[in-house]
């Protein structure tokens, strides 16, 4: 038997169809003398297939087994006029919307696909950014300037970054004593990616970076090469970013023109 999943939304979204367009309908099965149309009986195939469900009789029989309980309980709900009910109108408005919204981006997206062009620029640009060298490194993160200061002149004086790590304000670094282990520059923000790619293997930053976060000191323990996933690997998460990309433009652009009082 089928799980009765969200079902007063999906009972109640019933009582808002078009009547034309369900009476012109073929019943799915009929019951109290209303007949509940093939469509919905479509959409909860659909759900149930995407959840893993597989066609066999007995998939056949508790869907009518689920049309039927969801048509009697929405029979009780008219008679109880919830349909009335000024707030369960307005949530079945509200998935009302949400349907026709997300119906309405997929078409938008089916309608204006990416190229393959656009793509492949896209991934020449990651590159570049991205490089070719991933870096193995450690900090010190502390709330002021002469702090970090402080820290660097230590360390010219032979202290150990290991041991100068316990005046770091970042809350992991009590347990990977400052490791941030191998990452590529673009994972941080700009001013620490960018003093880090100036060090070279052993070499720790000496003057304190300066980020959104407070004052590092960096040190570069090691490098290795980089090797980024091949254009056909990043194809489909490309695709789906640039999709976004046009959406999000596309609403952008419906915003500008609005009329809003």
């Amino acid at each position: 038997m089928l799980k009765l999943s969200k079902l007063a939304a999906s009972l109640l979204a019933g009582v808002f169809l078009s009547a034309s367009v369900m009476a012109a309908e073929k019943a799915f099965v009929t019951v109290n003398g209303v007949g509940v149309p093939n469509s919905l009986v479509n959409v909860l195939i659909a759900e149930q297939r995407a959840q893993g469900a597989q066609d066999s009789p007995e998939f056949m029989a508790s869907v009518r087994e689920e049309m039927i309980r969801r048509a009697l309980i929405l029979e009780q709900a008219k008679k109880a006029k919830l349909d009335r009910n000024p707030a369960i109108v307005a949530q079945v408005e509200t998935a009302r919307q949400k349907v026709l919204i997300s119906a309405y981006i997929q078409d938008y997206a089916r309608t204006h696909p990416i190229s393959e062009v656009l793509m492949q620029r896209r991934y020449d640009e990651i590159k570049t950014q991205v490089g070719n060298t991933e870096y193995k490194l450690r900090h010190i993160l502390v709330a002021t300037e002469n702090e970090a200061a402080g820290i660097i002149t230590e360390l010219k004086q032979g202290s150990k970054f290991e041991d100068l790590v316990k005046k770091s304000i970042d809350p992991s670094a009590k347990t990977t004593n400052g490791d941030l282990g191998w990452n590529n520059p673009t994972n941080f923000v700009k001013p620490f990616g960018e003093a880090l790619v100036q060090l070279k293997k052993g070499e720790y930053t000496v003057t304190p970076v300066r980020t959104e976060y407070g004052f590092h000191v960096i040190q570069l323990e090691d490098t290795r090469p980089l090797s980024i996933p091949t254009f056909e690997e990043l194809k489909p998460r490309l695709e789906q970013q640039l999709q976004a990309q046009n959406i999000s433009k596309m609403v952008d652009e419906l915003r500008q023109k609005a009329k809003v009082q």
